[in-house]
């Protein structure tokens, strides 16, 4: 592998909005804004969505309007006579 080709791997918080869980992994993303847990500074990056928060994880349904897709569709295809 070449020398001085690849970006810093360092440790990382990911902390969640909406619930304000934090994930401590390690990331190539940088931050300006640094927390030190248990004597390691990690780059803060706060998100919106996580898995805490995401549908795919939470099970959490929510309804789509296809309605006024289909109509829209409708009546841009519609044959002209």
């Amino acid at each position: 592998m070449r020398k001085d080709i690849h970006p810093d791997y360092q440790p990382a918080c990911f902390v969640d909005v909406s619930s304000g869980k934090k994930f401590l992994t390690y990331s190539t993303v940088k931050s300006k804004q640094k927390e030190t847990i248990d004597g390691v500074e990690y780059n803060v990056l706060v998100r919106d969505i996580t898995m805490d928060s995401h549908p795919a994880y939470t099970g959490e349904k929510r309804f789509v309007d296809t309605a006024g897709r289909v109509e829209k569709f409708q009546t841009k295809f519609r044959r002209r006579r």
